[in-house]
């Protein structure tokens, strides 16, 4: 809005200050995401060799904060093979849908007050709509690929994802009963102003725990890394993979990985709100509580692929059908029986 009415005041048409002004926070944000992604990875590498007590980079660039680019111009400059026996159009395809998918649902993530892209009313909705196109990529790779050790663990990938989608459906709902919103800046604002309406210090604590370890099994993070378990399935879906294909599908799973992290923060810590509601604590921009809240928990993401051993596919499938889904069900219907008792169903 602000571009906006910077674009009017020169004179431009609001139709045309819209468009150039969407464009430009497109832009922002997609950019600001691939250098912070690029140092996450470096922080995880950082936090994995340091539990096994090692260095980690420390090579390229100043205690090794350049080689996260330093890997990605390696991987644009190899060439791409592709099997011969491979579909080549529906092979180069996946990759970039993987890709484009998850930085697609980052356009209704409030990063501030008022700085999303689109603050639609449905936005939850609408992460659920692009988290189930987000298997297509995968089965997509898996097939194309000619290969039965990529099929079986596209199918895996895939099972994994929808299984464990339905218990973040439940917990969302149980989020949207506190909030009464769909709007994820709504549900933020729900939370103020500061941590002591934070919902992950209310009833709903259970299903923080809850959808913590179910975005570990959905972004398919240790210990529930089992499509890409190299001792079973050679890497899984990706194992015909290389070069620019294949940093697309890892760009956009960590792409998820910190989608996941701000939707933690957003619906459970108060996105952009700080922690106490008193000066100077609250002149800090919002974008930067959120970012702090964004990389404690990948912080606490890449702990767990560093000390918890990796569970087997039966053990992953029985914990989210038997385990997490009654569980969230359960709390559905405590919540709204709890929001009924005290009279604050929302309207």
């Amino acid at each position: 809005m602000l571009f906006v009415q910077a674009f009017q005041s020169l004179g431009m048409p609001y139709e045309a200050a819209w468009v150039i002004s969407q464009a430009i926070a497109i832009l922002l944000l997609s950019v600001s995401l691939l250098v912070m992604l690029a140092f996450l990875l470096l922080f995880d590498r950082k936090v994995w060799a340091a539990v096994q007590m090692r260095r980690g980079p420390n090579v390229v660039g100043p205690f090794g904060l350049l080689q996260s680019f330093a890997d990605f111009i390696k991987f644009v400059l190899k060439e791409p093979i592709i099997p011969a026996g491979a579909n080549k159009g529906v092979f180069l395809l996946a990759p970039l849908v993987a890709f484009t998918l998850s930085m697609a649902a980052w356009a209704v993530v409030p990063v501030g007050d008022g700085w999303v892209v689109a603050d639609i009313n449905v936005g939850i909705l609408y992460l659920f709509a692009i988290s189930s196109l987000g298997v297509y990529g995968i089965i997509m790779g898996g097939w194309a690929s000619n290969s039965k050790y990529a099929f079986l663990g596209s199918l895996r990938s895939a099972a994994q994802m929808v299984s464990y989608e339905v218990s973040i459906g439940f917990v969302l709902i149980t989020i949207l009963l506190f909030a009464g919103s769909l709007n994820l800046s709504e549900i933020v604002r729900a939370q103020g102003p500061d941590m002591r309406g934070w919902f992950v210090f209310s009833p709903l604590f259970p299903m923080f725990v809850l959808f913590f370890i179910s975005a570990l099994a959905e972004t398919n993070r240790p210990p529930f890394d089992l499509p890409e378990a190299e001792s079973e399935l050679v890497a899984g879906f990706m194992v015909e993979y290389s070069s620019t294909p294949y940093l697309l599908f890892m760009v956009g799973e960590y792409l998820n990985i910190v989608l996941m992290c701000a939707m933690m923060s957003i619906l459970f810590l108060g996105g952009w709100l700080p922690p106490i509601d008193i000066w100077p604590i609250n002149a800090i921009p919002g974008v930067l509580w959120l970012t702090l809240k964004v990389w404690f928990f990948f912080f606490l993401f890449a702990m767990a692929k560093a000390i918890v051993p990796r569970y087997r596919y039966d053990q992953l499938m029985r914990l989210g059908w038997k385990v997490f889904l009654p569980i969230s069900l359960l709390w559905v219907v405590l919540t709204a029986g709890y929001l009924l008792a005290l009279g604050k169903v929302p309207g």
